[in-house]
């Protein structure tokens, strides 16, 4: 055997070799537990990582909404005065003849204390809140975010909206911007600020959950917005606002077995509170229509009764006499079913309604007498104002 047959055969072992262990490679690499070539994987550095962390949480943050409406939210105290009824013991006959007439003495007085919440909504000092928290109050403390404290008077309330302003004099009051509640949309997400159960400034996060809810017996003027963030004993006065840190709301009550949030809360809207808070400041009141009628819901009985399709409309039940609607020629037992172009719902849409017609403003009433269709224009009064 020469050297070139060597050779060759050399080279051609070799080969074979060689392909031999590139088939048993990628053999093993088949078979369950052998050797896999290293997967690349999409990966993002630690760096990026935590730059889009920080980004994540710049996102779903509102600490910024927060930090500009906070401070403009009040914690309100208030102390009122009450007299303590004595015993009807004291009043009986036996107990006056074996102790005399000491039980006629003048009644103890106690203190009562409650808190709320408010908002600054001028830097003059107005702060709006509810006229439930500070109802018949003798005394009225506010306590600001930053630790300072003012004594508050009360501008003016009006109860039938369960709004009321105050005023105190502090220099650089922090105020809220106002936002628009008319643009809000179901869905939004929004906080609520206050000082739920005296345990100091809080913060709930929730959506809003319905707009425009009325005819729950809260109120003679129901608008309210409904939302699932948590709204507790002592956040009533307090501040709905947006993620931009407006206010778009003034929280008022909550529905609730427990008196404890159950995720159903009611706030006044905004655009509602603001003319209401105007008229306060301008006239002391609020002005609203009134034409001196009592009326009555239209039951299904009742309008079968009457032969109506439905049970839109209301009944004028008693009138005042020379009142705004007796002095156009209403009678008791008409029923109206429109008022300017708009059909009635029930008696609570009919007041509000009327109530939105300015004193001496003309208003078309359309009723049914008698099974006839009859229109009536009435010059509105102004409403009497109620005092709670």
């Amino acid at each position: 055997m020469n050297i070139t047959t060597i050779k060759t055969l050399l080279k051609y072992t070799l080969i074979g070799m060689a392909s031999a262990i590139i088939v048993l490679y990628f053999a093993e690499s088949k078979l369950p537990g052998g050797k896999h070539n290293p997967v690349t994987f999409n990966e993002i550095s630690i760096d990026d990582a935590t730059l889009l962390a920080q980004q994540n949480t710049q996102n779903i943050s509102y600490s910024s909404a927060v930090t500009m409406a906070s401070p403009a939210v009040v914690n309100i105290y208030t102390a009122k005065v009450v007299a303590q009824q004595k015993p009807k013991l004291f009043n009986d006959p036996l107990f006056k003849h074996f102790f005399g007439e000491g039980g006629t003495s003048v009644p103890r007085k106690r203190l009562e204390t409650s808190l709320g919440s408010g908002v600054i909504i001028s830097e003059r000092g107005y702060i709006l809140t509810n006229n439930h928290v500070v109802e018949g109050a003798d005394e009225i403390q506010i306590a600001l975010k930053d630790g300072r404290n003012a004594e508050a008077v009360v501008i003016g309330t009006d109860p039938e909206s369960d709004l009321a302003v105050l005023k105190i004099n502090i220099e650089n009051a922090p105020s809220i911007t106002l936002g628009q509640s008319n643009a809000i949309k179901i869905g939004d997400i929004v906080l609520a600020i206050g000082n739920p159960f005296g345990v100091g400034q809080t913060v709930t996060m929730g959506i809003i959950s319905a707009t425009g809810r009325d005819r729950l017996g809260l109120n003679t003027f129901e608008d309210f917005i409904q939302t699932d963030a948590a709204i507790n004993p002592g956040n009533s006065g307090g501040a709905l606002i947006n993620t931009f840190g407006h206010l778009i709301g003034i929280n008022t009550a909550i529905y609730s077995s427990s008196k404890g949030s159950q995720g159903i809360g009611f706030a006044i809207p905004i655009d509602n509170a603001k003319k209401i808070t105007e008229e306060i400041i301008t006239q002391g009141h609020v002005v609203r229509g009134w034409i001196g009628i009592e009326i009555q819901n239209i039951s299904p009985e009742l309008a079968e009764s009457f032969g109506l399709a439905n049970t839109n409309g209301v009944i004028v039940a008693g009138m005042l006499n020379n009142g705004p609607a007796n002095r156009a020629g209403l009678r008791p037992g008409d029923i109206i079913k429109r008022i300017n172009n708009i059909d009635i719902i029930d008696g609570r849409h009919a007041i509000t309604l009327i109530s939105r017609s300015k004193p001496g403003k003309v208003i078309d009433i359309e009723l049914l007498r008698n099974n006839k269709a009859i229109e009536v224009p009435v010059t509105t009064s102004q409403r009497p104002i109620i005092k709670k």
